[in-house]
């Protein structure tokens, strides 16, 4: 059942960001009372901050991939109607369900749409004549 798997990988999320959790208070506690031999608490304690805020800044760099000034390339548009509707779908998936279903709603009200439907999504573009 589909529902048993979302579960179970849904349990496993939570119990892995939880652990990670733990550890990441854990070894902050950890840097803390090591600085605190050598310095005063509050000094100990900007410094346990510092030292995450910057473990923070360049994970973020790092993963967002800001520190390389790379972009996106530019989506192609997509031929025809058919594959508009693909990319819709891929892109986003919610839009593109609620689109089906009032699609659908909109053929079971008139018939006749079908074949107007099926027409364009056989479509083959203009540049293409005859056969290869």
């Amino acid at each position: 059942m589909i529902g048993k798997s979302v579960v179970k990988k849904l349990s496993a999320a939570f119990v892995v960001a939880g652990c990670a959790f733990v550890a990441v208070v854990a070894l902050g506690a950890t840097v803390f009372y090591a600085l605190a031999l050598v310095l005063p608490p509050l000094g100990a304690a900007a410094a346990t901050a510092g030292l995450f805020a910057l473990i923070a800044i360049v994970v973020a760099i790092v993963f967002l991939g800001a520190a390389g000034g790379r972009r996106e390339e530019e989506p192609v548009e997509p031929e025809g109607l058919g594959a508009r509707a693909y990319a819709l779908f891929r892109e986003r998936p919610i839009l593109g369900t609620v689109a089906a279903l009032a699609g659908g709603f909109v053929i079971l009200r008139n018939p006749a749409l079908v074949t107007m439907l099926v027409a364009a999504f056989t479509e083959k573009p203009f540049g293409r004549r005859g056969r290869y």
